[in-house]
């Protein structure tokens, strides 16, 4: 257990430690690829431009694969993974391995998918620096069918039949994961989809989650009602005697959810300010340290602020940052300064590492660059960590 003393030394402006596996080469790249993804202007004509080279076979793909895939991705398969895995395995990071490959609306395609998840258990189940599964409801099933059982509109046979199949292919992911004492992450989605995945994640957990917590469903506190449901979720978890796993994020869909729904005339489902996000995430956080004997806590979090607040109650409350109920989470190639300092000092730190072909990852690698432009300060903030370390190692040699 650290000490109020210790846990004064968690200095996330570390850049020693937050880049140490990255060399001096590693790190000039990094630099002008968040120079890059910090124009507005050069991610709008950067990605149409991108996309129509690599449908028409242009020889770009080097190009892409030694820039943003390098920084985000850790390869084009479980095995080329291996080495970035074991990397952050030394510094005391796990893996959370994410086939980050978008679902085609096709039978096959969901079949396909639910096997390269099943493998990345299998991987897990062997590998001690990999410490989640991952995925994402829509890769297993077709998107407007989520949307139309959440619309509570009739089904035909063959829908019905085609949402078992959904059913059957996520309960076969989890009930991989409780045989290989595996955690896995149900990725949250659009608002207009959410309810569903909602009652199946709770329903996966209350099949799997009885002697531990090996199911969790994500939270997006960017939604005014997400506290609420997470309590809510934890009331019926006490009744029903199983374990709640909770993924804690602020979420990725905002621009999407408002839009959509002003233009069709409801209520939007996101706070009203960033204050109130804010509040309501540490809210969460706080929520899940309470009860934290019957949750599991992953804070997927960016923001230097929630990260200090989460290992400070955990000393307040004298919960040692090795308890195993409580992750922190970031994104590879993001936030290194957050992942890095936090395991020295002890804290479970896990790193989403996306893989899958270039060709197939590259609309999951432009939303994380749209991101990155949406999100204030967060590229500035990983350009002035880089510049900073780059200064340092210039001026100890």
């Amino acid at each position: 257990m650290i000490s109020a003393n210790n846990l004064v030394k968690l200095d996330f402006n570390n850049t020693k430690i937050a880049f140490r596996n990255k060399s001096d080469k590693d790190l000039e790249k990094a630099y002008w690829l968040f120079k890059m993804v910090s124009s507005n202007m050069l991610i709008k004509i950067g990605t149409p431009i991108t996309n129509f080279a690599l449908k028409m076979g242009l020889p770009i793909k080097g190009i892409i694969r030694n820039t943003i895939y390098k920084q985000f991705c850790g390869g084009e398969s479980i095995e080329e993974c291996e080495q970035a895995i074991a990397e952050l395995g030394q510094a005391k990071v796990t893996t959370i391995l994410d086939y980050s490959v978008e679902g085609k609306e096709a039978e096959g395609s969901f079949d396909d998918n639910c096997a390269e998840i099943l493998r990345t258990v299998a991987y897990a189940r062997n590998n001690k620096y990999a410490s989640f599964c991952v995925f994402k409801p829509s890769g297993l099933g077709r998107f407007d069918l989520l949307a139309k059982i959440d619309a509570k509109e009739p089904l035909s046979a063959e829908e019905k039949a085609e949402f078992e199949r959904l059913y059957k292919r996520i309960d076969r992911i989890c009930k991989a994961c409780f045989d290989a004492d595996t955690r896995v992450l149900i990725d949250a989605e659009h608002s207009w989809v959410q309810d569903t995945i909602d009652d199946i994640a709770r329903e996966m957990m209350e099949k799997y989650n009885k002697e531990r917590v090996i199911v969790y469903n994500t939270y997006q506190l960017y939604r005014h009602d997400k506290l609420a449901s997470l309590q809510a979720d934890f009331a019926y978890a006490q009744t029903q005697n199983f374990y709640l796993g909770t993924k804690i994020v602020r979420g990725a869909y905002m621009e999407i959810e408002r839009e959509r729904a002003a233009k069709k005339g409801y209520p939007s489902p996101i706070q009203p300010d960033k204050e109130a996000c804010d509040k309501d995430y540490n809210q969460a956080i706080r929520f899940c340290l309470d009860h934290i004997n019957r949750i599991g806590l992953m804070a997927g979090t960016h923001n230097e602020e929630s990260s200090r607040l989460l290992a400070e109650d955990m000393t307040v409350r004298g919960i040692s940052p090795a308890n195993d109920h409580i992750f922190f989470a970031q994104l590879l190639g993001m936030s290194d300064n957050l992942s890095f300092n936090l395991a020295e000092a002890g804290f479970n730190v896990a790193k989403y590492m996306p893989y899958g072909p270039v060709k197939a990852v590259m609309p999951y690698l432009f939303r994380r660059a749209q991101e990155n432009t949406s999100v204030g300060g967060q590229t500035s903030r990983e350009l002035s960590l880089i510049v900073k370390e780059k200064k340092r190692r210039k001026g100890i040699r």
